[in-house]
């Protein structure tokens, strides 16, 4: 649905995806909160999947990204970070700013993928809160 100025009208994110996206924020508290910035982003993933499965719920690391054009699979270099329940999106970044083209870069993963909820968390910050950027499609 359009609204009157152009911006979408999204349906709220039902309970149950909303649930992993607190799992998968605090697991990265509970990492960042450990290890501290500075870090590759590598070893965050290996942390992060490590807590969340912990809370019995399914972490993929690494997720090729088909993309389809004409009814063809493109063979794709596109990788989801980590995809969570298969219903959250985690794109990880140890980097001194964030760069416009992060947001831009889960904003399609997100397209692509169906999937509605997304997290862009930069752990090289003093504090994670400064990091984390929530988006929904």
């Amino acid at each position: 649905m359009i609204t009157s100025l152009g911006k979408k009208n999204y349906a709220p994110i039902p309970p149950d995806v909303e649930r992993v996206g607190k799992i998968v924020l605090d697991a990265a508290y509970k990492v960042h909160t450990v290890l501290g910035p500075g870090l590759l982003e590598s070893v965050y993933g290996t942390a992060m999947k490590h807590v969340i499965e912990k809370n019995s719920v399914l972490a993929e690391r690494e997720v090729k990204l088909p993309i389809m054009f004409e009814g063809v699979s493109l063979e794709s270099a596109l990788r989801i970070d980590m995809l969570v329940n298969k219903c959250v999106i985690a794109e990880l970044k140890s980097v001194e700013s964030m760069n416009p083209v992060f947001e831009a870069q889960l904003m399609t993963y997100l397209r692509l993928s169906k999937v509605r909820l997304g997290f862009l968390i930069n752990f090289n910050v003093p504090h994670l809160k400064d990091g984390i950027k929530r988006m929904v499609v």
